[in-house]
């Protein structure tokens, strides 16, 4: 028997699922899951409930509030220095800060099936 417990999924003896893991940074596909003790507040042992007739992706232009970003929105990352400079993707891998110039390697938005953000120069 088990039962949502404030994020965790536990059986009746206490133990929870956890998503296996030999190095604690790793989160990585097909990883195994298994049931363990409750170690502290370990990310890879808890788990949301979502209900299937509950979601809905959330679309062009709309806010995922999961990461705060809307859905291919066009946006600046702006440094909170003093200067104000915008991020910028230069030599197509590297990011810098530059005063506001415009250019595409300056505008980003959130893709919302891959869940990351990317620039609109490159993608």
């Amino acid at each position: 028997m088990w039962r949502n417990q404030g994020g965790y999924i536990v059986n009746e003896k206490g133990k929870v699922l956890e998503v296996q893991n030999q190095n604690l940074n790793t989160d990585a596909e097909n990883r195994n899951i298994q049931v363990a003790n409750r170690s502290g507040k370990e990310l890879r042992q808890q788990f949301e409930i979502v209900y299937v007739d509950e979601y809905s992706e959330p679309k062009k232009g709309e806010l995922n509030e999961k990461f705060g970003l809307f859905v291919e929105r066009d946006f600046y990352i702006v440094s909170a220095m003093g200067s104000g400079r915008y991020i910028d993707l230069i030599n197509n891998r590297n990011m810098v800060v530059k005063t506001a110039n415009g250019r595409r390697t300056q505008v980003w938005y959130f893709h919302q099936q891959s869940k990351t953000i990317r620039t609109r120069y490159n993608n």
